[in-house]
Parts: C-alpha cells; sequence; structure tokens
C-alpha cells in the first residue's frame, strides 16, 4: 500500500483512511453530509494526489494524444485544459482524463489513479509508431483540489495571480502559498468552482498548512473520497469504473461531446458507425420517487418487473434530499419523463428518468 505525501497529516485529522487504488486514502473525516454541504456552500479540500500524471513532450506529441484520445487537442492553447477519454479497441474506454497543454509540444495528461499502469501501457503501444518522449509523474506530484463558492476568495492572499480571472477549464503557472511553478486549475469534479492544485511532493505540506490558514475564516475544511463521489454524482459526472469503464462507450455514456470525428483515433470508425446508427442503451439519470437509495449494482426494471438495466451510480442526494442515481437503460426507454423503477433489495421504487445535473446550484 502507497503513501501520499501528506498520508501522516489526514491521520492526525482523525481522518478515516482506506485502501483505494493502491494508496492508502482520506475516505472521510466528520462524515459525508456533512462534508458534501460544506463545499457546496463554503470551501473544502480534498487530496486526490493518487491521480497520475503523465507528461508527452517532443515533436510528436500531439500526434500521440490525437490517435489515443477521443477530443480534439489540436484547439488547446498554452494553458488550456480539456476533458477526454481514450478509447479502447472494442467500443470500451481505457480510461477518462483531462489534457492540459503546457508548452508547444508538451501536454499534461491527469489519469485516474486505479488506472495509472494501465494507461502507461496504452499509450506507449501506441507510441511505438511516434516516439513522443512520456515521463510518468505520478510518484513526484501532490494534487490538492479545492472546491466551493468561496474557494477564490479564501485563496486570493495565496498568489499574484488574480484567481478570479483564470476562466473555467484554463489554468496558470503562477506562485502559490509561498511556492513557485505551482500548477493552478480551475477545474474540479464537485461543479461548485474552485481549483486543483498541482506541486511537487516536497510542497505538499506548506501548501496545505497555508491552504487551511487563509481558508479558516472562510469555513474551509478537509473533504474525503466519499463525499468527492456524492458531489459529483449530483452534477453527473462519470466516475471511471461505475458508470463507464471497458466495456461502454463513450457514445452511450453520453460523452458524444467529447467525441470528435474531425480526425483519427483508436477505434473512431465504428464510434462513429455507433453514433450515427444510435446506441442500444444509453446511460441515464434518475430520481427516486419514492424514499429508498438506489446503489450500484441493483436491477432497474420496468413496471412488470422484467429487468431493464442496471445502476451503475446511486446515494442519498444531501442536496436534494432524495434517491438519485445513473444507469444504463435500453436506448427506447432512455426519454427524459421516462418512469422506471429501482429494485432495492424486495421493492421496486418507482423512479422518474431526468435531465442532468441533479443539483442546479
Amino acid at each position: 500500500m502507497k503513501n501520499i505525501a501528506l498520508n501522516d497529516i489526514h491521520i492526525k485529522l482523525g481522518a478515516k483512511m482506506v485502501p483505494f487504488a493502491g494508496y492508502n486514502m482520506p475516505v472521510q473525516y466528520e462524515g459525508v453530509t456533512a462534508e458534501h454541504l460544506t463545499v457546496r456552500a463554503a470551501v473544502g479540500v480534498f487530496d486526490v494526489s493518487h491521480m497520475g500524471e503523465f507528461l508527452v513532450s517532443g515533436a510528436n506529441a500531439l500526434a500521440l494524444i490525437q490517435k489515443v484520445t477521443s477530443n480534439d487537442a489540436s484547439k488547446l492553447e498554452i494553458g488550456d485544459a480539456q476533458y477526454s477519454c481514450f478509447p479502447n479497441e472494442n467500443n470500451g474506454i481505457v480510461d477518462d482524463l483531462i489534457c492540459y497543454k503546457m508548452k508547444e509540444d508538451q501536454y499534461l495528461l491527469v489519469v485516474n489513479a486505479s488506472n495509472i499502469e494501465k494507461d502507461w501501457n496504452w499509450i506507449s503501444k501506441y507510441n511505438q509508431e511516434f516516439k513522443a518522449d512520456l515521463t510518468d509523474l505520478s510518484e513526484e506530484y501532490s494534487l490538492l483540489a479545492i472546491q466551493g463558492p468561496k474557494a477564490v476568495e479564501a485563496m486570493q492572499s495565496l498568489s499574484s495571480l488574480d484567481l478570479a480571472a483564470i476562466p473555467f477549464y484554463k489554468f496558470k503557472i503562477s506562485d502559490f502559498a509561498g511556492i513557485e511553478n505551482v500548477i493552478i486549475s480551475a477545474t474540479g469534479y464537485t461543479g461548485s468552482g474552485g481549483f486543483e492544485i498541482y506541486c511537487k511532493n516536497s510542497d505538499a505540506e506548506q501548501i496545505w498548512d497555508s491552504v487551511f490558514e487563509a481558508g479558516a475564516a472562510y469555513g474551509i475544511k478537509p473533504i474525503g473520497l466519499a463525499a468527492r463521489d456524492t458531489l459529483r454524482l449530483e452534477m453527473g459526472y462519470c466516475l471511471y469504473g461505475n458508470d463507464i469503464n471497458d466495456t461502454t462507450s463513450p457514445i452511450e455514456a453520453g460523452l458524444g461531446w467529447i467525441t470528435k470525428f474531425t480526425k483519427d483515433f483508436v477505434n473512431a470508425d465504428a464510434l462513429a458507425k455507433e453514433k450515427e446508427q444510435k446506441p442500444e442503451r444509453k446511460l441515464v439519470a434518475f430520481e427516486l420517487d419514492e424514499r429508498g437509495i438506489p446503489r450500484q449494482g441493483y436491477d432497474i426494471v420496468d413496471e412488470n418487473g422484467d429487468i431493464i438495466g442496471v445502476v451503475t451510480s446511486g446515494t442519498m442526494s444531501p442536496c436534494l434530499q432524495k434517491g438519485i442515481g445513473m444507469g444504463y437503460v435500453p436506448r427506447i426507454l432512455s426519454k427524459t419523463g421516462t418512469k422506471i423503477h429501482i429494485q432495492v433489495r424486495k421493492k421496486a421504487i418507482p423512479a422518474t428518468i431526468i435531465k442532468l445535473p441533479f443539483y442546479k446550484g
């Protein structure tokens, strides 16, 4: 089991630590609901240093990225971030990721912790043709997500940069908490605004301490991975391993918007055909009409009790105070407003398919 740089700090703070993707990670501190509501109303800090970072550079860096990712990285300018995925050769997804354009001919790919080795092998396979320079920085960097509506105001004293002037999905490299050359990215996984801070492991403790000192007047709190999951689900953001995986296509997962057929990429022809012919099933969002909590793996059934799909993510929404979830159903049953049922133990609870996000802010 690997430890992130701030492992001892989380233990001192009383975090419940759990194994996740080969790392010892803080899953919660004071409780999921309280942490969730802190991020929605004020500002919270997630340590997500288990995420992977790959540096891709050289004359063929863009060509390699264009081949292995679904989105069009040629549109990126220096300082841009882009959500994308690695399609596999069988209509599935190797992983989803964020691509940062650092310099001309240099990109940073941020991938899921559980897929670091798999993603590295996947990119390396295709790089035999392109011969870009690949460097795995995953063990060298820490990543703090400072999220919530008060994040900008709370953190402004820590940087000479005007944090409010960084648009969504843009980033700057600047000073932060007395450390130079920190990546300050206006990205996140919560839907409540804020930043993601990439720094060297050796600087993580200084930044963590400074962040909590600066945020004290704003009600800042540490937030665990459990609340990160409920926050992203309220926004309808996909989680790799739940809503997308090696067997789900980006088209059926609602990720057509990051799948650009203006270029050649892995499995592009098959995905273009699927988009044209329309997928047989679709990932939908639903709210329970009655009390209950949907969980991953629960069956989605029709009015006759026949199984029509499966829940991929589900929880009791802390903000909406109702059961919410996502899952795959046949396309003909995927229309907004369609009534379905979720099999919660022996009871089929009625639910309604809705348009995302669940949480409107």
